[in-house]
């Protein structure tokens, strides 16, 4: 399990002032305010940076970061992830997890069979969704949509041996 994890992502210029457009990984959106320090990475190193000021701005965000004076300095920071250090994470109740806990895992069913890792998660709205990406170890070589439910479809989780159970149909 990494120290990092990834909380947004710098996308390009808003403005003239050395503002950004950002997108944001938490839950709401704008939590991604309340991190501090928030990191970036630059040439493989994650270094520690000053947002000035978030706010939302349409459907998004927008960010000030210090430093970052004019639309110029932009392309610097554009493209690049901000993360924060797991230890700022606030802890969670069992059988909780956050998703980069999750992405990474091999997804088996009840009967032993190995459908793939966890490629990345989203939500639909009544709930969250796993990608599941086939592996050489997989049974098949097929991409899986599963529904991320616990008790009913997700049935155990162990993050030190990095598996996830499932009662799902291999061939669903």
């Amino acid at each position: 399990m990494s120290d990092w994890v990834v909380v947004g992502k710098l996308l390009g210029p808003y403005g003239i002032k050395g503002w950004m457009k950002l997108y944001s990984h938490t839950q709401p959106m704008d939590n991604i305010s309340k991190y501090s320090p928030l990191w970036i990475q630059r040439e493989g190193d994650w270094q520690p940076i000053h947002v000035e000021d978030v706010q939302r701005h349409g459907k998004g965000l927008v960010t000030k970061v210090a430093g970052c004076d004019d639309r110029e300095q932009v392309p610097a920071f554009t493209g690049c992830e901000l993360a924060i250090k797991r230890e700022q994470l606030p802890e969670l109740q069992k059988d909780d997890y956050y998703w980069s806990d999750l992405e990474g895992l091999t997804v088996t069913t009840l009967d032993g069979d190995c459908l793939g890792k966890i490629s990345h998660l989203f939500e639909t709205g009544s709930n969250d969704v796993m990608v599941v990406k086939a592996t050489t170890d997989s049974i098949d070589r097929q991409e899986r949509l599963i529904p991320y439910v616990w008790g009913d479809v997700v049935q155990n989780v162990d993050l030190g041996a990095g598996t996830l159970s499932v009662d799902w149909d291999k061939d669903f």
